[in-house]
């Protein structure tokens, strides 16, 4: 079995509506997030997947996210935590896959780092 990891990072704002502490306020973090894919099966040319391919979707759909309050993305139903913003990736990184005729089948994981020591971490069941 392979693994392979790509990252990246944003900048985003965003507030917990259902969080009573200082991260119900507005506030901002440059995130860091790491994608992994894995599989059994390395293509003709020695590779699980193209790391290009992963980043190029990776950032179109951090590109999203980048300099804009989480907030006003119904997905995150106000309460964008690194947890949802793993999913939000995931499942937009799946779907960027899939339309470039990748195998979506081989993302494994999501990691959003908010700091160097906190991440959130959503993976295929």
């Amino acid at each position: 079995m392979w693994t392979v990891r790509v990252e990246t990072d944003f900048a985003a704002a965003h507030f917990l509506s259902h969080y009573h502490g200082k991260c119900e306020n507005l506030h901002g973090h440059n995130y860091r997030v790491r994608l992994f894919a894995h599989g059994g099966t390395l293509d003709s040319g020695g590779m699980l997947v193209d790391f290009g391919v992963l980043k190029g979707a990776l950032k179109k759909v951090t590109g999203h996210l980048d300099h804009t309050n989480l907030n006003d993305n119904p997905f995150f139903k106000g309460d964008p935590s690194a947890e949802r913003i793993a999913q939000f990736i995931f499942t937009g990184v799946e779907a960027e896959l899939t339309a470039n005729g990748a195998d979506p089948s081989l993302l494994y994981a999501v990691e959003v780092f908010e700091t160097h020591t906190n991440m959130a971490r959503y993976e295929r069941g």
